[in-house]
């Protein structure tokens, strides 16, 4: 890579970034292209030759890089973009992006290291662990969460990634109890209101769809998960011999924020001897606000917890924070152990204190193991070889040198003596980027106030939202609104709830159609329903203000039409 280049080239990108930015609001926020687009727009293969070739021979880097920008990804590529950073969209869940988080993403880039073992960048495993604990013990997990345990965090791509790992290990584990012939009997419980993230989880680890039990939840229970009718399931599953293992409840369902009971259901968990995940991907944001922290009472008697910071917490996606009480569950059932990738460390680490004559400056040299006489030490300008005796009374060697340890002793893998934490045996891939450099820049560019500041403001603009649907009689809040998510509905001319669920998509579309404001749906209890997620850094209440007269206008005329 030519540094002068990359200077240039990354000026001229951050410039247009910052400016798309600025203009954002001027985008529609739902791209309104057609599928296959794109095809029409670029050729059939690859160039030979770089786009302007002949500005590259002239060293014009500047102007190649605006006219990329201007006729690539201006004309091309933005067209199809939906624009997620937009202070106008509230689909879906938010996926934050901040100045801390794009600068760890740049730097992630520029270092560009492959961490899936320590030895491969001991900084991306250490920093990895030390942020995990900060945000660990800013959610107040219990210590069986942190690293200096059993336990410990990982940063996975995506909370499906998470329930997949711990699903394996749940598996693993229990399957080492009863024999492998007992896959067929394996059974797996959540409501029907958990992501479907967890049936695809079940698909890979080999789990029966009929063995998939996805309980009903209903408007009684706000949509969280019966204990009782859990309960009830089980002693049917384990009558008929199936063998209950794995059981997941979500604080913030995808569908309405719902929040699973979790200390009754754990405490079932663990009466019948189950793995109990709990999936917080949107909502474990908000528990760092110590007024939101309740609904995770009960994560004690979790075995696994994860919340995803790309969504809600200012950090570029991706970055889901995944805690285990048992990281071992994680390892045996996740780990290979090739040749090629076992670390390799020699002794223990000592401090040695050396003399260095004749200015008598002290300095302090750490070195992988304890040196004894006759052991060899190598210094960087190889002057020649010492052994540890000489060195202490040589006056040749600067202090500012790396010295490093030579050995001929068989050598051991740090991995195996659990020195060191190898995130490779905590994944699915091999390969890992160093994602928790824009997750400690967030924490510490802007620090847990400010964090917990940013949770309200969205909350209180849901809030408002709310209010402002409770003032017009032609539509209703379906279900109680929690945390930044609205769910509510237009309701159907004369009761006629068919009518009603087309009314709703209607609506949805024609708001979405203006790229003034993207909003999505979901169905409970047969119903359509209308979501209104408000989690964008740059969203202010005007436009919140917005959205709802967007969505006023279009009702009027959508209840015209059907009279």
């Amino acid at each position: 890579m030519d540094a002068e280049q990359l200077r240039e080239y990354g000026h001229k990108m951050v410039d247009f970034i910052a400016d798309y930015y600025k203009t954002i609001e001027n985008f529609p926020v739902l791209s309104q292209v057609e599928p296959g687009y794109l095809r029409n727009l670029l050729p059939d293969s690859a160039p030979n030759q770089p786009d302007s070739f002949q500005h590259v021979l002239d060293g014009e880097v500047a102007q190649l890089i605006l006219e990329f920008i201007r006729l690539h990804i201006q004309a091309k590529i933005l067209p199809g973009v939906t624009h997620w950073q937009s202070p106008n969209y509230f689909a879906y869940y938010p996926s934050n992006s901040s100045v801390a988080g794009f600068v760890g993403e740049m730097l992630s880039a520029g270092l560009n290291i492959v961490g899936f073992s320590w030895i491969a960048s001991p900084a991306a495993t250490e920093l990895e662990m030390i942020v995990l604990d900060w945000l660990a013990k800013m959610l107040k997990l219990p210590e069986d969460f942190l690293s200096a345990g059993q336990g410990g965090g990982v940063i996975q791509g995506t909370a499906s990634e998470a329930v997949l790992v711990v699903l394996l290990a749940a598996r693993d584990k229990v399957l080492r109890r009863v024999g492998k012939d007992a896959l067929e009997k394996l059974v797996v419980y959540a409501s029907d209101q958990t992501h479907s993230s967890l049936q695809k989880a079940c698909q890979i680890a080999g789990i029966h769809p009929e063995n998939c039990r996805l309980l009903k939840a209903t408007s009684s229970t706000n949509y969280a998960l019966s204990p009782e009718f859990l309960s009830e399931t089980i002693s049917q599953d384990l009558t008929i011999g199936l063998i209950p293992f794995f059981l997941c409840a979500t604080v913030g369902t995808t569908s309405s924020t719902a929040v699973d009971p979790l200390l009754s259901l754990g405490k079932i968990a663990k009466s019948n001897g189950m793995w109990f995940h709990v999936d917080a991907a949107y909502a474990g944001s908000a528990c760092v606000c110590p007024e939101f922290r309740h609904y995770m009472d009960g994560v004690e008697v979790a075995d696994s917890f994860n919340m995803n910071a790309h969504k809600w917490f200012l950090t570029n996606f991706d970055c889901s924070a995944l805690w285990v009480k048992d990281r071992s569950a994680l390892v045996q059932a996740l780990s290979t152990n090739p040749e090629f990738l076992k670390n390799k460390v020699w002794f223990s680490s000592v401090l040695m204190e050396i003399l260095i004559l004749p200015k008598s400056q002290k300095f302090l040299v750490t070195v992988l193991g304890s040196l004894s006489a006759g052991e060899m030490i190598c210094t960087e300008d190889r002057n020649g070889l010492m052994d540890s005796e000489n060195l202490k009374k040589s006056s040749s060697i600067n202090p500012l040198m790396d010295i490093k340890l030579i050995s001929s002793h068989d050598l051991d893998t740090a991995s195996q003596a659990n020195m060191v934490v190898d995130y490779k045996d905590w994944q699915v891939p091999l390969g890992r980027r160093f994602r928790s450099l824009k997750l400690w820049m967030v924490l510490r560019l802007y620090g847990l106030e400010n964090l917990q500041c940013y949770i309200r403001n969205h909350i209180k603009l849901a809030k408002h939202f709310e209010n402002l649907i409770a003032q017009d009689p032609r539509f209703e809040v379906v279900t109680p609104r929690i945390f930044s998510l609205v769910c509510f509905r237009l309701l159907p001319v004369r009761n006629n709830e068919s009518h009603g669920n087309k009314l709703n998509h209607q609506l949805l579309d024609a708001v979405n159609s203006t790229g003034s404001a993207f909003i999505s749906h979901t169905v409970l209890s047969g119903k359509y329903i209308l979501r209104f997620a408000v989690g964008a850094p740059l969203t202010e209440e005007k436009h919140v203000n917005a959205a709802w007269k967007v969505l006023q206008d279009k009702a009027t005329s959508l209840l015209a039409e059907s009279l």
